[in-house]
């Protein structure tokens, strides 16, 4: 009887012990994604890591993988369905197969200005998109600015009718293909990873990205002229597998939000100054001539481009672009 009294508590003993050594460990969240950290999302994932471990202690530990080290953009979705990566922060562009009405963020011409995008993402209209995909295990947290797309070529692009027969490249986004297709240029789909060998080779001749983008992937050493258009927005949508956040332990789910907010809202504070630094930086190289068009030229590349809007109100919502457009307006 003794025996069996001993064995059994130092069974019960040996299981506790390995249950406190497993209740200790950290939940590890991978954050990847494809950018350089002298970005705004680059950024803004060191911080998130650096608040969560400060205000989580050894409770959580994130893993910030940058510039396509872990998963390139092809892949990364799929890796977060997956569980293999836990957060990543993609594209606005990048969700069309898993909701159409996030296509309303590639419309060409849509908004004026960042302050525009931010007003829209803030919006009733703007937070229900963050849910809108949480039936396909997808959980949106946030919107991270990276900032207005400038046209970059190696042949000076003032008027629509320059970009005609050039390849840019884009994203996999059929809004893209046909904001391009508008102008009688060819859209050719490329991961980020490649884009600067794309260039430096000729298989694209142009491409659309911030500043800070074109700087930290040095495309300005391999794009003779960069044309302020200001034509979009480059912003992230930070998500999580659904399944993983609603099964985190209520505090440190808890916690995690709150640092959430408080990294979008410095990312989104910093994104502006980050892209004027990228921009002077880009003027001091010396490499590429910085286009500034008149209103007059703007004006027709944006008649030129708007027409797409149409093309994908059905898919996109007429409700939801009006809503977006209105944004436009202090």
């Amino acid at each position: 009887m003794f025996k069996f009294t001993a064995k059994a508590l130092a069974c019960a003993l040996s299981l506790t012990i390995a249950g406190l050594a497993q209740a200790a460990e950290p939940i590890v969240i991978k954050f990847s994604h494809v950018v350089a950290e002298n970005t705004p999302k680059g950024q803004g994932a060191l911080m998130f890591k650096r608040l969560a471990e400060e205000r989580l202690g050894d409770k959580v530990r994130v893993e910030v993988y940058p510039n396509s080290s872990l998963f390139g953009d092809g892949k990364e979705m799929e890796a977060l369905l997956l569980g293999d990566v836990q957060m990543i922060a993609p594209s606005l562009a990048k969700f069309e197969q898993y909701t159409k009405q996030l296509q309303v963020f590639d419309l060409p011409f849509l908004f004026n200005d960042i302050a525009a995008v931010d007003r829209f993402q803030q919006s009733p209209e703007g937070q229900a998109l963050l849910k809108s995909m949480e039936s396909k295990n997808i959980t949106g947290l946030g919107y991270w600015h990276n900032g207005m797309k400038q046209l970059s070529a190696n042949k000076a692009l003032r008027e629509p009718k320059d970009a005609r027969g050039l390849k840019f490249r884009v994203q996999a986004s059929a809004v893209l293909d046909e904001q391009f297709k508008a102008v009688r240029a060819n859209p050719r789909k490329m991961s980020f990873a490649e884009v600067y060998q794309g260039l430096q080779t000729g298989v694209v001749n142009g491409a659309e990205n911030p500043y800070s983008n074109i700087y930290s992937q040095k495309m300005h050493e391999v794009q003779k002229f960069i044309t302020e258009s200001d034509h979009g927005v480059l912003d992230y949508m930070l998500i999580t597998n659904t399944k993983f956040w609603e099964g985190l332990p209520a505090d440190v789910r808890g916690e995690l939000e709150k640092i959430n907010v408080e990294v979008t809202a410095e990312v989104n504070k910093q994104a502006d100054a980050l892209n004027q630094e990228a921009k002077e930086a880009i003027i001091a190289a010396g490499t590429s001539e910085i286009i500034q068009l008149t209103p007059e030229q703007r004006g027709q590349w944006r008649d030129a481009m708007k027409p797409v809007w149409s093309k994908f109100e059905a898919e996109i919502g007429a409700d939801l672009i009006k809503a977006a457009d209105a944004a436009n307006q202090q």
